[in-house]
């Protein structure tokens, strides 16, 4: 079988988890790395059996290298627009780690140039690609739970506190140079998770009628900041011109899980884990529930990686659906900088 030769750019925890779903794979390979840590580059390289002369100390070197098909880039935040450019100038196909741009210029400005490249882009939401979300499209559209009213969805985690005995708990020291607590980084809350939670409300939302972002009303923010002036918690509120409302919640702070339920005049669909996948709860009016159990023995990230490298090798360069589209990413990058701003 042909397979796709895929690079990574920024060797952090995220990109191990990705590198990790190439043993679950056919039709591709992981071939390149690149970071300016040699020690990563080193151990990285070793645990993923990468040959010498494809790990780089120069991210330009990978995007030079003849042999790289696609390029995940899996930088800080603030740090994906440049080298989603630098990579579609080299000519390579891209996927880059969400969000694809901090704020709604940058993000256009990705749009446009893409404008005139015959080269596939995708926003890394991986949650997208597993069966649990073309299952929830099925059951809204088969009209399962009836025309859709509201819908809730969280992504947080307490990454501000630590256990150190029974009930005790201790704060973490913050490191102002975390991508995750540096607001010249592309820090905070909101990008890095509830980016998410939006993402998955334009895709609800879209179920009911085509979301004309001019006319998508963001409501009831509540957020909290934190010592190194990003939001450390925050919440929202997204009413659609049909009618539709999605409340949102992100945090570092609460560990608010990452559930979302779906309203609608008949019934709800509750998952338990919206982002990784998990079983899906279907609970009609006057029936007995119903669950759709999930494996999630397989790498989540592993089904993103397959689609892709199949479009790729196919000659299709645009996403299928649900996978995030130029324009939904548009879309939403919109909607976190009016939530990030509000």
């Amino acid at each position: 079988m042909k397979k796709l030769n895929w690079g990574i750019i920024g060797l952090g925890n995220i990109a191990y988890n990705f590198s990790s779903a190439f043993n679950e794979i056919q039709n591709a390979r992981l071939i390149a790395i690149a970071s300016k840590d040699d020690t990563k580059l080193k151990k990285f390289g070793e645990k993923f059996n990468i040959e010498k002369k494809f790990q780089f100390e120069k991210y330009e070197n990978l995007l030079n290298c003849n042999e790289v098909d696609i390029v995940y880039i899996a930088l800080p935040n603030s740090l994906h627009k440049s080298w989603v450019l630098q990579a579609l100038k080299s000519n390579k196909n891209v996927l880059v780690e969400k969000p694809a741009a901090t704020n709604f210029a940058e993000a256009n400005e990705i749009k446009n140039y893409l404008v005139s490249r015959n080269l596939f882009f995708s926003e890394a939401f991986m949650y997208r690609y597993h069966p649990q979300i073309k299952l929830v499209i099925d059951i809204i559209r088969n009209n399962e739970i009836g025309n859709l009213l509201s819908m809730k969805s969280f992504y947080g985690e307490n990454i501000l506190t630590k256990k150190i005995f029974y009930y005790f708990n201790k704060r973490r020291k913050i490191n102002p140079k975390s991508r995750l607590f540096n607001r010249e980084l592309g820090g905070g809350c909101i990008l890095d998770l509830g980016c998410y939670t939006s993402s998955f409300s334009l895709l609800i939302g879209s179920l009911i009628s085509k979301v004309n972002i001019d006319n998508l009303k963001l409501q009831n923010v509540d957020s909290q900041i934190g010592e190194t002036g990003v939001d450390i918690e925050s919440s929202a509120e997204l009413n659609f011109q049909s009618g539709f409302k999605s409340k949102i919640f992100s945090s570092f702070k609460s560990n608010l899980g990452y559930s979302s339920i779906i309203k609608g005049e008949k019934g709800k669909i509750i998952l338990n884990n919206t982002w990784t996948g998990g079983d899906i709860i279907l609970k009609v009016t006057n029936n007995s529930n119903k669950i759709i159990e999930q494996d999630t023995k397989i790498n989540v990230y592993s089904y993103q990686i397959k689609e892709i490298s199949k479009r790729i090798l196919n000659k299709i360069i645009s996403p299928s659906f649900p996978v995030m589209s130029l324009n939904e990413t548009v879309k939403n990058i919109k909607v976190i900088e009016n939530w990030i701003n509000y």
